[in-house]
Protein backbone atom coordinates (compact mmCIF):
# COMPACT_ATOMS: atom_id res chain seq x y z
CA UNK A 1 0.00 0.00 0.00
CA UNK A 2 1.15 3.48 -1.06
CA UNK A 3 1.44 6.40 1.13
CA UNK A 4 -1.07 8.33 -0.48
CA UNK A 5 -3.64 5.84 -0.38
CA UNK A 6 -3.05 5.18 3.79
CA UNK A 7 -3.46 8.55 3.38
CA UNK A 8 -6.30 8.71 1.69
CA UNK A 9 -8.03 5.70 3.68
CA UNK A 10 -6.91 7.87 7.12
CA UNK A 11 -9.21 10.97 5.71
CA UNK A 12 -11.82 8.43 4.78
CA UNK A 13 -12.09 7.00 8.30
CA UNK A 14 -11.74 10.93 9.93
CA UNK A 15 -14.72 11.73 7.30
CA UNK A 16 -16.74 8.64 8.80
CA UNK A 17 -15.78 9.69 12.02
CA UNK A 18 -16.98 13.26 11.61
CA UNK A 19 -20.55 12.05 10.26
CA UNK A 20 -20.79 9.81 12.84
CA UNK A 21 -20.78 12.83 15.60
CA UNK A 22 -22.47 15.61 13.20
CA UNK A 23 -25.08 13.66 10.54
CA UNK A 24 -25.44 15.53 7.34
CA UNK A 25 -28.97 16.65 9.30
CA UNK A 26 -26.87 19.34 11.04
CA UNK A 27 -25.13 20.69 8.01
CA UNK A 28 -26.59 24.00 8.41
CA UNK A 29 -26.09 24.74 11.83
CA UNK A 30 -21.88 24.07 11.11
CA UNK A 31 -20.70 28.09 11.21
CA UNK A 32 -22.53 28.05 14.58
CA UNK A 33 -20.42 24.86 15.76
CA UNK A 34 -17.01 26.84 14.73
CA UNK A 35 -17.89 29.66 16.94
CA UNK A 36 -19.30 27.91 19.70
CA UNK A 37 -15.80 28.31 21.52
CA UNK A 38 -15.67 31.74 20.76
CA UNK A 39 -19.54 32.23 21.70
CA UNK A 40 -18.80 30.26 25.15
CA UNK A 41 -15.96 32.80 26.05
CA UNK A 42 -18.02 35.53 25.74
CA UNK A 43 -20.54 33.84 27.98
CA UNK A 44 -18.12 33.58 30.68
CA UNK A 45 -17.49 37.00 30.31
CA UNK A 46 -21.10 37.97 30.72
CA UNK A 47 -21.44 36.12 33.66
CA UNK A 48 -18.12 38.05 35.24
CA UNK A 49 -20.08 41.29 34.54
CA UNK A 50 -22.90 39.84 36.48
CA UNK A 51 -21.09 38.68 39.06
CA UNK A 52 -19.44 42.22 39.04
CA UNK A 53 -22.86 44.47 38.71
CA UNK A 54 -23.56 42.19 41.99
CA UNK A 55 -20.70 43.17 44.29
CA UNK A 56 -21.08 46.45 42.91
CA UNK A 57 -24.48 46.92 44.92
CA UNK A 58 -23.25 45.84 48.34
CA UNK A 59 -21.17 48.23 50.55
CA UNK A 60 -18.16 47.63 52.41
CA UNK A 61 -18.81 46.69 56.36
CA UNK A 62 -16.02 48.84 57.76
CA UNK A 63 -16.10 46.54 61.25
CA UNK A 64 -15.69 43.30 58.91
CA UNK A 65 -14.38 44.26 56.28
CA UNK A 66 -16.81 42.08 54.23
CA UNK A 67 -19.64 43.16 52.06
CA UNK A 68 -22.80 43.93 53.45
CA UNK A 69 -25.60 41.21 52.83
CA UNK A 70 -28.17 44.82 51.68
CA UNK A 71 -28.65 45.74 48.48
CA UNK A 72 -27.54 49.53 47.81
CA UNK A 73 -26.23 52.24 45.52
CA UNK A 74 -23.69 53.28 48.05
CA UNK A 75 -20.95 52.74 45.94
CA UNK A 76 -22.19 54.35 42.87
CA UNK A 77 -23.31 57.53 45.10
CA UNK A 78 -19.53 57.75 46.69
CA UNK A 79 -18.26 57.31 43.25
CA UNK A 80 -20.41 60.40 41.98
CA UNK A 81 -19.91 62.59 45.44
CA UNK A 82 -16.10 62.10 45.88
CA UNK A 83 -14.46 65.00 43.63
CA UNK A 84 -11.42 62.48 43.04
CA UNK A 85 -12.75 59.95 40.65
CA UNK A 86 -14.62 62.22 38.50
CA UNK A 87 -11.03 63.88 38.09
CA UNK A 88 -9.61 60.37 37.63
CA UNK A 89 -12.12 59.54 35.22
CA UNK A 90 -11.87 62.70 33.31
CA UNK A 91 -8.63 62.49 33.16
CA UNK A 92 -8.81 58.90 31.45
CA UNK A 93 -11.69 60.48 28.61
CA UNK A 94 -9.11 63.20 27.32
CA UNK A 95 -6.00 60.88 27.30
CA UNK A 96 -8.23 58.16 25.46
CA UNK A 97 -8.87 61.24 23.28
CA UNK A 98 -5.80 62.65 22.49
CA UNK A 99 -3.91 59.21 22.20
CA UNK A 100 -6.66 58.40 19.82
CA UNK A 101 -6.01 61.81 18.07
CA UNK A 102 -1.96 61.80 17.67
CA UNK A 103 -2.32 57.58 17.06
CA UNK A 104 -4.35 58.19 13.86
CA UNK A 105 -2.32 61.16 13.05
CA UNK A 106 0.98 59.13 12.92
CA UNK A 107 -0.41 55.52 11.97
CA UNK A 108 -2.65 57.23 8.91
CA UNK A 109 0.77 58.20 6.32
CA UNK A 110 2.44 54.79 7.89
CA UNK A 111 0.16 52.68 6.33
CA UNK A 112 -0.39 54.89 3.25
CA UNK A 113 3.36 54.59 2.89
CA UNK A 114 3.47 50.93 3.31
CA UNK A 115 0.56 50.53 0.69
CA UNK A 116 1.39 52.57 -2.01
CA UNK A 117 5.65 52.28 -1.74
CA UNK A 118 6.97 51.38 -5.34
CA UNK A 119 10.01 49.29 -3.18
CA UNK A 120 9.42 45.97 -1.28
CA UNK A 121 12.32 46.31 0.34
CA UNK A 122 10.85 49.25 2.00
CA UNK A 123 7.58 47.74 2.43
CA UNK A 124 9.31 44.50 4.40
CA UNK A 125 11.14 47.29 6.43
CA UNK A 126 8.06 49.15 7.93
CA UNK A 127 6.37 45.44 8.25
CA UNK A 128 9.12 44.30 10.61
CA UNK A 129 9.16 47.91 12.08
CA UNK A 130 5.26 47.05 12.63
CA UNK A 131 5.51 44.10 14.11
CA UNK A 132 8.82 44.16 16.43
CA UNK A 133 6.56 45.87 19.07
CA UNK A 134 4.82 43.01 18.93
CA UNK A 135 7.36 40.69 20.60
CA UNK A 136 7.89 42.86 23.45
CA UNK A 137 5.58 43.37 26.29
CA UNK A 138 3.49 46.52 27.32
CA UNK A 139 5.91 46.39 30.63
CA UNK A 140 8.96 46.03 29.57
CA UNK A 141 8.04 48.59 26.68
CA UNK A 142 7.38 51.12 29.41
CA UNK A 143 10.64 50.19 31.60
CA UNK A 144 12.30 50.76 28.35
CA UNK A 145 10.95 54.23 28.26
CA UNK A 146 12.10 54.82 31.80
CA UNK A 147 15.75 54.21 30.81
CA UNK A 148 15.84 56.55 27.64
CA UNK A 149 13.93 59.27 29.46
CA UNK A 150 14.88 59.15 33.00
CA UNK A 151 16.88 61.59 34.95
CA UNK A 152 19.74 59.63 34.48
CA UNK A 153 18.69 58.06 30.93
CA UNK A 154 20.11 58.86 27.27
CA UNK A 155 18.55 61.50 26.55
CA UNK A 156 19.05 63.81 29.41
CA UNK A 157 22.67 62.35 29.82
CA UNK A 158 22.92 63.92 25.96
CA UNK A 159 21.35 66.88 27.17
CA UNK A 160 23.70 67.34 29.80
CA UNK A 161 26.60 66.47 28.13
CA UNK A 162 25.76 69.78 25.69
CA UNK A 163 25.60 71.63 28.90
CA UNK A 164 21.87 72.30 28.92
CA UNK A 165 19.70 71.22 31.84
CA UNK A 166 17.91 67.75 32.03
CA UNK A 167 14.44 68.07 31.28
CA UNK A 168 11.79 65.76 33.45
CA UNK A 169 10.58 63.48 30.50
CA UNK A 170 9.19 60.71 33.19
CA UNK A 171 6.12 60.63 35.84
CA UNK A 172 4.06 63.08 33.89
CA UNK A 173 0.84 62.91 31.80
CA UNK A 174 2.81 63.82 29.15
CA UNK A 175 5.17 61.09 29.28
CA UNK A 176 1.71 58.36 29.70
CA UNK A 177 0.48 60.27 26.76
CA UNK A 178 3.25 59.57 25.06
CA UNK A 179 4.21 55.72 25.92
CA UNK A 180 0.41 54.63 25.07
CA UNK A 181 1.03 56.12 21.60
CA UNK A 182 4.11 54.37 20.76
CA UNK A 183 2.34 51.40 22.15
CA UNK A 184 -1.03 51.69 20.44
CA UNK A 185 0.39 52.44 16.96
CA UNK A 186 1.19 48.91 15.85
CA UNK A 187 -2.35 48.29 16.13
CA UNK A 188 -4.12 51.40 14.11
CA UNK A 189 -1.70 50.47 11.79
CA UNK A 190 -2.96 47.10 11.05
CA UNK A 191 -6.62 48.53 11.12
CA UNK A 192 -6.30 50.91 8.52
CA UNK A 193 -4.58 49.56 6.01
CA UNK A 194 -7.38 47.22 4.69
CA UNK A 195 -9.10 50.78 4.17
CA UNK A 196 -6.05 52.04 2.37
CA UNK A 197 -5.32 48.97 0.02
CA UNK A 198 -9.15 49.09 -1.01
CA UNK A 199 -8.52 52.42 -2.41
CA UNK A 200 -7.29 51.65 -6.23
CA UNK A 201 -4.87 54.08 -7.49
CA UNK A 202 -6.70 54.66 -10.23
CA UNK A 203 -9.08 56.72 -8.20
CA UNK A 204 -6.39 59.20 -7.23
CA UNK A 205 -5.09 59.36 -10.57
CA UNK A 206 -8.78 60.43 -11.75
CA UNK A 207 -8.74 63.07 -9.51
CA UNK A 208 -5.20 64.61 -10.81
CA UNK A 209 -5.97 64.33 -14.29
CA UNK A 210 -9.09 66.35 -13.32
CA UNK A 211 -6.92 68.83 -11.90
CA UNK A 212 -6.64 67.90 -8.54
CA UNK A 213 -2.90 68.39 -6.60
CA UNK A 214 -2.46 65.94 -4.03
CA UNK A 215 -3.40 68.00 -1.06
CA UNK A 216 -6.89 67.87 -2.63
CA UNK A 217 -6.36 64.44 -4.16
CA UNK A 218 -5.69 63.31 -0.29
CA UNK A 219 -8.39 65.45 1.39
CA UNK A 220 -11.51 64.66 -0.94
CA UNK A 221 -10.57 61.26 -2.32
CA UNK A 222 -8.42 59.29 0.03
CA UNK A 223 -9.26 60.32 3.29
CA UNK A 224 -13.49 59.84 2.85
CA UNK A 225 -12.69 56.56 1.64
CA UNK A 226 -10.46 55.39 4.20
CA UNK A 227 -12.96 56.52 6.58
CA UNK A 228 -13.69 52.79 7.50
CA UNK A 229 -9.92 52.14 8.38
CA UNK A 230 -10.00 55.52 10.48
CA UNK A 231 -13.05 54.66 12.81
CA UNK A 232 -12.19 50.90 13.03
CA UNK A 233 -8.70 52.20 14.01
CA UNK A 234 -10.02 55.11 16.41
CA UNK A 235 -12.80 52.61 18.41
CA UNK A 236 -9.95 50.30 19.41
CA UNK A 237 -6.97 52.63 20.09
CA UNK A 238 -9.78 54.78 22.41
CA UNK A 239 -10.96 51.63 23.78
CA UNK A 240 -7.88 49.98 24.99
CA UNK A 241 -6.52 53.32 26.40
CA UNK A 242 -9.45 53.63 28.41
CA UNK A 243 -8.66 50.29 30.19
CA UNK A 244 -5.35 50.59 30.07
CA UNK A 245 -2.98 49.87 33.45
CA UNK A 246 0.33 49.55 32.77
CA UNK A 247 1.57 52.96 31.24
CA UNK A 248 -0.04 54.86 33.34
CA UNK A 249 1.29 53.20 36.49
CA UNK A 250 4.95 52.76 35.63
CA UNK A 251 5.28 55.94 33.09
CA UNK A 252 3.14 58.06 35.40
CA UNK A 253 4.90 57.12 38.57
CA UNK A 254 1.39 57.16 40.64
CA UNK A 255 1.19 60.97 39.78
CA UNK A 256 -1.37 60.41 37.00
CA UNK A 257 -3.64 57.40 38.22
CA UNK A 258 -6.35 56.64 35.42
CA UNK A 259 -9.50 55.11 36.37
CA UNK A 260 -7.86 51.62 35.89
CA UNK A 261 -5.49 52.43 38.46
CA UNK A 262 -8.66 53.67 40.77
CA UNK A 263 -10.28 50.12 39.91
CA UNK A 264 -7.10 48.29 40.92
CA UNK A 265 -6.63 49.98 44.24
CA UNK A 266 -9.87 49.80 45.35
CA UNK A 267 -9.70 45.62 45.28
CA UNK A 268 -6.26 45.60 46.19
CA UNK A 269 -5.28 48.68 48.61
CA UNK A 270 -8.81 49.30 49.72
CA UNK A 271 -9.74 45.83 49.83
CA UNK A 272 -13.18 47.16 48.81
CA UNK A 273 -14.90 44.86 46.09
CA UNK A 274 -17.86 46.51 46.11
CA UNK A 275 -16.48 49.95 45.46
CA UNK A 276 -13.84 48.42 42.83
CA UNK A 277 -16.98 46.52 40.84
CA UNK A 278 -18.66 50.07 41.00
CA UNK A 279 -15.63 51.82 39.36
CA UNK A 280 -15.70 48.74 36.97
CA UNK A 281 -19.24 49.14 35.88
CA UNK A 282 -18.92 52.76 35.24
CA UNK A 283 -16.18 52.36 33.19
CA UNK A 284 -17.96 49.45 30.90
CA UNK A 285 -21.07 52.07 30.84
CA UNK A 286 -19.53 55.05 29.58
CA UNK A 287 -17.15 53.08 27.20
CA UNK A 288 -20.24 51.07 25.47
CA UNK A 289 -22.23 54.85 25.26
CA UNK A 290 -19.24 56.05 23.36
CA UNK A 291 -18.40 53.49 21.28
CA UNK A 292 -21.99 52.82 20.47
CA UNK A 293 -22.34 56.84 20.12
CA UNK A 294 -19.49 56.85 17.14
CA UNK A 295 -21.05 53.27 15.79
CA UNK A 296 -24.38 55.45 15.33
CA UNK A 297 -22.95 58.72 13.96
CA UNK A 298 -20.01 57.28 11.69
CA UNK A 299 -20.65 53.32 11.13
CA UNK A 300 -18.46 50.68 12.91
CA UNK A 301 -15.68 51.32 10.08
CA UNK A 302 -13.59 48.06 9.60
CA UNK A 303 -15.33 46.61 12.22
CA UNK A 304 -18.60 45.95 10.87
CA UNK A 305 -19.02 42.67 9.47
CA UNK A 306 -20.30 44.20 5.83
CA UNK A 307 -18.23 46.41 4.02
CA UNK A 308 -19.83 49.73 3.49
CA UNK A 309 -20.54 51.58 -0.20
CA UNK A 310 -18.15 54.58 -0.36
Amino acid sequence: MTRQSVLWTLLDKVESVALTLWPMKFRGATGYLFIAPALLLVGILLIGLGYMMEYSLHELDTATYRLKEAYSFGNYLFFAEQPVYLRILLRTLLAATLVTFFTLLLAFPYAYVMVRTQSALVRKLLLVSLFLPFFIGQVVRAYGWLIILGQQGIVNTLLVKMGLPTLDLIYNYGAVIFGLVQYMLPFAVLLIVPAVTAISEDMELAAESLGANWIRTFRHVVLPMARPGLVGAGIVVFTLTMTDFAMPEILGGGTTDFIASAIYDSFFQLSNSGLGAALSMVLVAIGSLLVALVFWLTGAGTLSIRSEAP
